[in-house]
Protein backbone atom coordinates (compact mmCIF):
# COMPACT_ATOMS: atom_id res chain seq x y z
CA UNK A 1 0.00 0.00 0.00
CA UNK A 2 1.17 3.38 -0.95
CA UNK A 3 0.09 6.86 0.38
CA UNK A 4 -0.91 9.84 -1.80
CA UNK A 5 -1.56 13.10 -1.09
CA UNK A 6 -4.38 14.60 -3.48
CA UNK A 7 -2.96 18.33 -2.94
CA UNK A 8 -5.68 20.96 -4.29
CA UNK A 9 -5.10 25.10 -3.92
CA UNK A 10 -8.49 25.97 -5.51
CA UNK A 11 -11.28 27.81 -3.05
CA UNK A 12 -14.25 25.94 -5.55
CA UNK A 13 -15.34 22.86 -6.14
CA UNK A 14 -15.33 20.36 -9.33
CA UNK A 15 -18.56 21.55 -10.58
CA UNK A 16 -16.99 25.36 -10.63
CA UNK A 17 -13.23 24.67 -11.54
CA UNK A 18 -11.68 23.33 -14.67
CA UNK A 19 -8.47 22.29 -12.43
CA UNK A 20 -10.89 20.36 -9.94
CA UNK A 21 -13.05 18.81 -12.37
CA UNK A 22 -9.88 17.26 -13.98
CA UNK A 23 -8.33 16.35 -10.49
CA UNK A 24 -11.64 14.41 -9.34
CA UNK A 25 -11.35 12.87 -12.73
CA UNK A 26 -7.68 11.93 -12.23
CA UNK A 27 -8.62 10.61 -8.79
CA UNK A 28 -11.68 8.49 -9.57
CA UNK A 29 -9.34 6.45 -12.13
CA UNK A 30 -6.49 6.07 -9.63
CA UNK A 31 -8.48 4.69 -6.86
CA UNK A 32 -9.97 2.33 -9.78
CA UNK A 33 -6.35 1.46 -10.84
CA UNK A 34 -4.75 1.29 -7.30
CA UNK A 35 -7.43 0.43 -4.55
CA UNK A 36 -5.44 -0.69 -2.31
CA UNK A 37 -3.55 2.79 -1.70
CA UNK A 38 -4.41 5.59 0.76
CA UNK A 39 -5.63 8.73 -0.74
CA UNK A 40 -5.30 11.55 1.66
CA UNK A 41 -6.59 15.33 0.41
CA UNK A 42 -5.31 17.86 1.57
CA UNK A 43 -7.46 21.53 0.66
CA UNK A 44 -4.95 23.48 1.29
CA UNK A 45 -8.13 26.49 1.72
CA UNK A 46 -9.06 24.46 4.63
CA UNK A 47 -5.97 23.83 6.29
CA UNK A 48 -3.57 25.94 9.25
CA UNK A 49 -0.67 26.39 6.75
CA UNK A 50 1.47 28.79 8.24
CA UNK A 51 3.44 31.70 6.03
CA UNK A 52 7.19 32.42 6.81
CA UNK A 53 7.02 35.12 9.28
CA UNK A 54 8.98 36.49 12.19
CA UNK A 55 7.97 34.22 14.70
CA UNK A 56 8.96 31.49 12.61
CA UNK A 57 12.39 32.95 11.21
CA UNK A 58 13.38 33.46 15.06
CA UNK A 59 12.56 30.65 15.88
CA UNK A 60 14.84 28.41 13.76
CA UNK A 61 17.63 30.90 14.48
CA UNK A 62 16.95 30.14 18.31
CA UNK A 63 16.94 26.37 17.65
CA UNK A 64 19.85 26.45 15.36
CA UNK A 65 22.00 28.42 18.39
CA UNK A 66 20.97 25.58 20.56
CA UNK A 67 18.13 26.82 22.20
CA UNK A 68 15.43 23.63 22.82
CA UNK A 69 12.32 24.00 21.31
CA UNK A 70 10.43 24.22 24.73
CA UNK A 71 12.00 27.51 25.34
CA UNK A 72 10.71 29.16 22.20
CA UNK A 73 7.58 31.22 22.38
CA UNK A 74 4.17 30.13 21.38
CA UNK A 75 3.82 31.59 18.77
CA UNK A 76 7.54 29.96 17.87
CA UNK A 77 6.59 26.14 19.05
CA UNK A 78 2.99 26.63 17.41
CA UNK A 79 3.57 27.72 13.99
CA UNK A 80 6.74 25.66 13.92
CA UNK A 81 5.57 22.57 15.53
CA UNK A 82 2.75 22.66 12.21
CA UNK A 83 5.26 23.34 9.66
CA UNK A 84 6.82 20.27 11.34
CA UNK A 85 3.77 17.79 10.74
CA UNK A 86 3.13 19.30 7.19
CA UNK A 87 6.55 18.46 5.66
CA UNK A 88 6.72 15.15 8.02
CA UNK A 89 3.26 14.38 6.29
CA UNK A 90 4.66 15.24 3.06
CA UNK A 91 7.99 12.96 3.79
CA UNK A 92 6.00 9.62 4.26
CA UNK A 93 3.66 9.85 1.30
CA UNK A 94 4.73 8.02 -1.73
CA UNK A 95 3.02 9.97 -4.24
CA UNK A 96 1.52 13.58 -5.23
CA UNK A 97 -1.43 15.24 -7.27
CA UNK A 98 -0.92 19.05 -7.11
CA UNK A 99 -4.36 20.85 -8.96
CA UNK A 100 -4.57 24.77 -8.61
CA UNK A 101 -5.56 27.19 -11.18
CA UNK A 102 -3.11 30.16 -12.42
CA UNK A 103 -4.54 33.33 -11.46
CA UNK A 104 -2.40 36.24 -13.09
CA UNK A 105 0.41 33.91 -14.29
CA UNK A 106 0.99 32.06 -10.89
CA UNK A 107 -0.84 29.81 -8.86
CA UNK A 108 -2.79 31.10 -5.29
CA UNK A 109 -0.84 31.88 -2.46
CA UNK A 110 -1.62 29.16 -0.52
CA UNK A 111 0.41 26.69 -2.35
CA UNK A 112 3.15 28.46 -2.56
CA UNK A 113 2.88 28.83 1.41
CA UNK A 114 2.18 24.76 1.55
CA UNK A 115 5.26 24.58 -0.54
CA UNK A 116 7.39 26.53 1.74
CA UNK A 117 6.51 24.06 4.51
CA UNK A 118 7.90 21.22 3.00
CA UNK A 119 11.19 22.49 1.83
CA UNK A 120 13.24 22.14 4.83
CA UNK A 121 16.76 21.39 5.07
CA UNK A 122 17.43 17.65 6.88
CA UNK A 123 13.84 16.63 5.72
CA UNK A 124 13.46 17.11 2.18
CA UNK A 125 16.67 18.26 0.77
CA UNK A 126 20.48 18.66 2.61
CA UNK A 127 23.48 20.25 2.20
CA UNK A 128 27.06 18.50 1.75
CA UNK A 129 30.29 19.76 2.98
CA UNK A 130 31.40 21.50 -0.10
CA UNK A 131 28.38 24.24 0.16
CA UNK A 132 26.29 21.88 -2.65
CA UNK A 133 22.95 20.36 -1.73
CA UNK A 134 20.66 17.47 -3.12
CA UNK A 135 17.08 16.62 -2.82
CA UNK A 136 16.10 13.61 -0.52
CA UNK A 137 12.88 12.29 -2.00
CA UNK A 138 14.55 10.38 -5.27
CA UNK A 139 11.84 7.70 -4.98
CA UNK A 140 8.87 9.46 -5.18
CA UNK A 141 6.46 10.66 -8.37
CA UNK A 142 3.74 13.57 -8.25
CA UNK A 143 1.60 14.67 -11.54
CA UNK A 144 0.34 18.35 -10.98
CA UNK A 145 -3.60 19.65 -12.75
CA UNK A 146 -3.31 23.05 -13.90
CA UNK A 147 -6.10 25.05 -15.22
CA UNK A 148 -5.79 28.44 -16.82
CA UNK A 149 -7.80 31.09 -19.30
CA UNK A 150 -4.80 31.42 -21.71
CA UNK A 151 -2.49 28.95 -23.34
CA UNK A 152 0.53 29.11 -21.21
CA UNK A 153 2.33 25.38 -20.70
CA UNK A 154 6.23 25.35 -21.64
CA UNK A 155 6.30 24.10 -25.80
CA UNK A 156 3.26 25.60 -26.60
CA UNK A 157 5.28 28.57 -28.26
CA UNK A 158 2.45 31.28 -27.59
CA UNK A 159 3.01 34.81 -26.43
CA UNK A 160 2.50 33.99 -22.99
CA UNK A 161 4.02 30.99 -22.72
CA UNK A 162 7.21 33.03 -20.88
CA UNK A 163 4.99 34.25 -18.75
CA UNK A 164 3.74 31.38 -16.32
CA UNK A 165 4.96 30.90 -13.07
CA UNK A 166 2.95 28.12 -11.86
CA UNK A 167 4.06 25.03 -13.32
CA UNK A 168 7.43 26.07 -13.63
CA UNK A 169 7.83 27.46 -10.27
CA UNK A 170 6.58 23.93 -9.03
CA UNK A 171 8.97 22.25 -11.24
CA UNK A 172 11.84 23.65 -9.62
CA UNK A 173 10.49 22.96 -6.16
CA UNK A 174 10.33 19.11 -7.35
CA UNK A 175 13.64 19.27 -8.49
CA UNK A 176 14.82 20.91 -5.48
CA UNK A 177 13.30 17.96 -3.40
CA UNK A 178 15.28 15.42 -5.70
CA UNK A 179 12.20 14.37 -7.17
CA UNK A 180 12.21 13.65 -10.95
CA UNK A 181 9.36 11.64 -12.02
CA UNK A 182 6.75 14.90 -12.42
CA UNK A 183 4.72 15.10 -15.06
CA UNK A 184 2.01 17.66 -16.01
CA UNK A 185 -1.68 17.74 -17.00
CA UNK A 186 -2.56 21.25 -18.37
CA UNK A 187 -6.78 22.37 -19.38
CA UNK A 188 -5.80 25.78 -20.79
CA UNK A 189 -7.17 28.00 -23.35
CA UNK A 190 -10.46 28.63 -21.77
CA UNK A 191 -11.06 32.03 -21.39
CA UNK A 192 -9.16 32.71 -24.52
CA UNK A 193 -10.75 29.98 -26.80
CA UNK A 194 -14.47 29.51 -25.01
CA UNK A 195 -16.05 27.50 -27.79
CA UNK A 196 -13.77 24.92 -27.61
CA UNK A 197 -13.80 24.41 -23.63
CA UNK A 198 -15.53 21.72 -23.51
CA UNK A 199 -13.18 19.82 -25.97
CA UNK A 200 -10.26 21.07 -23.74
CA UNK A 201 -11.73 19.69 -20.96
CA UNK A 202 -12.15 16.21 -22.24
CA UNK A 203 -8.85 16.02 -23.72
CA UNK A 204 -7.22 17.01 -20.04
CA UNK A 205 -9.37 14.38 -18.68
CA UNK A 206 -8.40 11.43 -21.04
CA UNK A 207 -4.98 12.35 -20.11
CA UNK A 208 -5.94 12.40 -16.53
CA UNK A 209 -7.73 8.75 -17.00
CA UNK A 210 -4.32 8.01 -18.83
CA UNK A 211 -1.59 8.88 -16.23
CA UNK A 212 -3.76 7.77 -13.29
CA UNK A 213 -4.00 4.13 -14.52
CA UNK A 214 -0.06 3.57 -14.20
CA UNK A 215 1.11 6.07 -11.84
Amino acid sequence: METVLYITAHPRDDEQSYSMTVGKEFMQAYRLAHPQDEVVHLDLYRMNIPQLDADILNGWDKLKSGTSFEQLTLAEQTKIGRINELVDQFVAADKYIFVNPIWNYSYPPVMKAYLDTICITGKTFKYHPDGSRSGLLGDKKAVHIQASGSVLSPGSNTINEGFEMGHRHLKVIMDFVGLTDFQSIFVEGIAEYPNQAPQFKEKAIRQAHQIAENF
